[in-house]
């Protein structure tokens, strides 16, 4: 199936990048959707600050700078947004209930050939499908942060998800200039977080059990595997509080050994969530 259209569910952190990620690189027509007017102009403001980067850095021309922005149509109704949608990527906040509602209403609205893919990194797949009559067209598409820089999108095979369905939705990521692997059944964190929560939840027991300081932990990871930032840091980033949500997925639906270090829980209700509230292993109210 040929995708001309594309919708996006969510303009916020990662919404507004997947978004113009689509416009920029993919050249498709996107349909942007949140809930409210303040979300959308805050999303397309991010877009046009990270274009302008790329403008200034001479990655782009004026010219690719209007037309990105032009082919970008912001909207608070849903409706409007997926009636012409090939593909819609949901970017909405991490709640299952909340992503089940939307799926169900999208399924609802949306042309029957329509593709409904997630950009979630923990909820199951084949969970999100059950909620709409389309499950064979349901998939995951995970993005990584921030989607303008970061390659990898990660695609995740439901219980019932068709070929078809995969191969249309590598094919997009393919046209946005990401490398993809696939994964073939759905399992919680997939291929990337599966691997790097318990190491970041490692690092964070080194830490607190006083082993070495947060420093040397990070320089460690970084010359010894290669890194590009320690995995304190990266934590930082990411945030205390969504690293402790997928290590708490992953406990609960995989393993008692993904089980999240005390440490880690003891930050996330001190609020040292990392960049976003200034404070974490670092300090960014500084920087």
């Amino acid at each position: 199936m040929e995708v001309k259209t594309v919708a996006v569910l969510g303009a916020g952190l990662m919404g507004h990048g997947i978004a113009q990620v689509a416009a920029q690189v993919g050249k498709y027509e996107v349909y942007l959707r949140d809930v409210a007017q303040r979300f959308l102009e805050n999303g397309m403001d991010m877009i046009r600050n990270s274009l302008q980067k790329f403008l200034s850095k001479g990655q782009i021309t004026e010219a690719e700078f209007n037309e990105t922005l032009a082919r970008i149509h912001p909207t608070t109704d849903l409706k409007e947004a997926v009636s012409k949608a090939d593909l819609i990527i949901e970017a909405i906040p991490e709640n299952v209930d909340l992503k089940k509602a939307v799926f169900r209403e999208v399924d609802a609205l949306a042309p029957p050939h329509t593709v409904i893919a997630s950009n979630t990194s923990s909820i199951s797949i084949t969970e999100l499908a059950s909620a709409t009559n389309r499950p064979e067209r349901v998939c995951g598409m995970h993005f990584f942060n921030p989607p303008q820089l970061m390659k990898l999108v990660e695609v995740i095979k439901g219980a019932k998800t068709s070929d078809e369905t995969i191969q249309t939705v590598l094919e997009v990521a393919r046209r946005m200039q990401k490398e993809t692997v696939l994964v073939k059944k759905d399992c919680p964190g997939f291929i990337v977080n599966r691997i790097l929560i318990p190491a970041l939840n490692e690092a964070v027991a080194l830490y607190w059990e006083g082993v070495a300081d947060r420093d040397n932990i990070d320089k460690a990871i970084k010359l010894g595997l290669n890194w590009p930032m320690g995995p304190l840091m990266l934590l930082d980033f990411i945030g205390a509080d969504t690293t402790l949500a997928i290590a708490e997925v992953l406990q609960r639906e995989l393993n008692q050994k993904f089980q999240p270090h005390p440490g880690l829980k003891m930050m996330v209700k001190a609020n040292l969530l990392g960049r976003k509230t200034g404070k974490g292993f670092y300090d960014w109210t500084q920087k």
